[in-house]
C-alpha cells in the first residue's frame, strides 16, 4: 500500500530520489523475484507485475512503464557470468521494485533491469555474486536491493496502524545497524548464526537477502545513512540503508 500512500516511508524514498545523482539505469534486486535461477530482464519495455492479492483496485490500477535496459542486462551477464539467464519477456518490475520506484522516480523515465536471487544458494553465494556488481557503481548504475531487514508476516499486527515493534525486531535492527555503520559484513552474511532474534526477524531468506546485494558493493570511505527508518505491523522494518 506504499506504492500509492504519502507518509514517512514515501517521503523518504522520494527524497532519496531528489538528492542523487541522476543515475544512467537501476537495477533492483527485489525479494519476489527468488526463483531457482539467477537471471536478468533484458526486455526493452518491462511490464508492471502486479504480484499479490487481496488489495484494492486502486493499487492493482498502477502502473510504472519505466523502460528496460538490455544493455544494462548484457552488462551484469557479463560481470556475474554465463550461468545468468537473460529473460526478455518472462517476468518484468515486481512489485518489491515499482513500490518503491514510483516515490524515487515518479516520472519512470530511468531505465530499470531486475535481477533475480537464486533460491538454491546460501547467504554467502549472495554477498560474494554481488561483489562482482561492482563495477556498476563506477558506470552510473543505481543498485537497490528492495527487501525488508526485519519481515515476519506470522506477528505481523494486522489492521493495527501503530503496532509497537517487537523486542527481538528492535534489538536485531539495532544489531545490523552497528554492523553496517562499521562495515562488519561477516555476521550479518551469516546471519542465521546470529540467534534466535536474526530467525525471528528473517524467518525465510527472501526478503533478507536484497540486502546483502547492496552491502556487497560497500566501500571503506562509504557514508551510511539510513533515510528511512520505523516498523510497520510491529513486525516489518522499514529502514533504508543508503551507501555513498
Amino acid at each position: 500500500m506504499n506504492a500509492i500512500g504519502d507518509n514517512t516511508h514515501t517521503r523518504g524514498w522520494a527524497e532519496i530520489g531528489r538528492t542523487v545523482p541522476r543515475p544512467k539505469a537501476i537495477l533492483c534486486v527485489s525479494a519476489h523475484w527468488y526463483i531457482p535461477a539467477a537471471a536478468v530482464t533484458a526486455m526493452d519495455r518491462p511490464r508492471t507485475i502486479h504480484d499479490f492479492g487481496g488489495f484494492p483496485r486502486e493499487l492493482f490500477e498502477v502502473q510504472y512503464p519505466a523502460p528496460g535496459s538490455p544493455q544494462l542486462a548484457e552488462r551484469v551477464s557479463e560481470l556475474l557470468g554465463d550461468n545468468v539467464l537473460k529473460d526478455e519477456g518472462e517476468w518484468g518490475l515486481d512489485h518489491g521494485t515499482w513500490s518503491v520506484l514510483c516515490h524515487v522516480f515518479p516520472q519512470a523515465d530511468v531505465p530499470v533491469v531486475q535481477l533475480s536471487m537464486n533460491e538454491a544458494e546460501p547467504a554467502p553465494y549472495h554477498y560474494q555474486l554481488a561483489q562482482r556488481l561492482a563495477p556498476l557503481r563506477d558506470e552510473g548504475v543505481f543498485v537497490i536491493g528492495s527487501g525488508n531487514l526485519v519481515h515476519n508476516l506470522h506477528t505481523y499486527a494486522w489492521g493495527k496502524k501503530d503496532a509497537e515493534p517487537f523486542d527481538w525486531a528492535v534489538r536485531f535492527e539495532d544489531a545490523a545497524r552497528e554492523l553496517i555503520v562499521s562495515g562488519n559484513h561477516a555476521p550479518l552474511v551469516t546471519y542465521e548464526d546470529m540467534g534466535p532474534d536474526a530467525m525471528r526477524s528473517a524467518p525465510t531468506p527472501d526478503h533478507y537477502l536484497p540486502l546483502l546485494y547492496v552491502l556487497a558493493l560497500q566501500r571503506p570511505e562509504d557514508k551510511v545513512t539510513f533515510p528511512v527508518e520505523g516498523f510497520d505491523g510491529g513486525s516489518v522494518s522499514m529502514m533504508t540503508v543508503k551507501i555513498g
